[in-house]
């Protein structure tokens, strides 16, 4: 059995959850949907057990993340799915994440919807994934581990997880990173843009039509020179607040 974290990431907090529940079976391989290099032509085998995981965008799954996953061929493989929020609202993303594995023939064995830092307004659900997020988390790959060992591959029923279909329209939070003068078009956030919204040879500037406000670019960036509009930051940050405030917990289905 080979065992795959697999993850749309484009500020780490989905990586980190989904490698931190790989860690729980044992060694790993990785596979970041972010790069638009990655090899996703392999096909897994029944044995094998894919951890996959997305950021909500909207209550979505990222158009280019599911683009991608799309090119995934399953055989049968065991799926663990994860959707990574910023403490607002998941609503229709594991719904689509499951279908989207069906389809691809998956069989999902469990689902978590967790709570990471926003990564945008990083002032909600700051800190997270915390202590005690990663202990129920790691409680609850053991209880995972408990089904697969007590339970015939072909007697699972699919994992039930929440969501409405049709899915909600899909839609961004509409904020657009752009370059400050210290930007030194080194280049580094064109090459890591998994949307390609950022030209190489002229990194100082954004296809707004391209980008998909997943904020990689600011993450990446050596300078700290790709940034946000203040005001219009701040704007989105109120809009959010009642939406965002208070402690959500992570929700596991088995």
């Amino acid at each position: 059995m080979s065992i795959y974290a697999i993850y749309f990431s484009p500020t780490g907090g989905t990586e980190k959850i989904v490698t931190f529940i790989a860690e729980q079976f044992g060694e790993y391989h990785s596979i970041d949907l972010c790069e638009k290099t990655s090899d996703l032509t392999n096909d897994f085998s029944e044995e094998d057990l894919c951890i996959i995981g997305v950021p909500s965008f909207g209550g979505r799954v990222p158009a280019i993340a599911l683009e991608r996953i799309k090119a995934l061929s399953g055989n049968n493989a065991t799926a663990i799915l994860i959707t990574v929020y910023g403490n607002r609202a998941y609503e229709d993303t594991l719904i689509e994440l499951e279908d989207t594995l069906i389809e691809k023939n998956f069989t999902c064995q469990a689902a978590i919807a967790a709570i990471a830092e926003h990564s945008i307004m990083h002032q909600f659900a700051t800190g997270r994934p915390d202590q005690n997020d990663l202990t129920e988390l790691a409680s609850f790959a053991q209880k995972i581990k408990e089904k697969t060992n007590n339970t015939v591959k072909t007697d699972f029923p699919p994992v039930h997880v929440p969501g409405n279909r049709p899915y909600r329209k899909y839609g961004t939070i509409p904020l657009i990173p752009g370059a400050s003068h210290t930007c030194g078009s080194c280049g580094l956030c064109a090459a890591k843009c998994p949307s390609g919204a950022i030209p190489s040879d002229n990194p100082k500037q954004t296809d707004k039509d391209k980008c998909i406000s997943c904020m990689r670019c600011i993450s990446v960036c050596p300078t700290h020179s790709r940034k946000l509009n203040p005001l219009m930051l701040a704007a989105a940050s109120q809009k959010l607040k009642k939406a965002c405030s208070g402690r959500k917990e992570n929700e596991l289905f088995l």
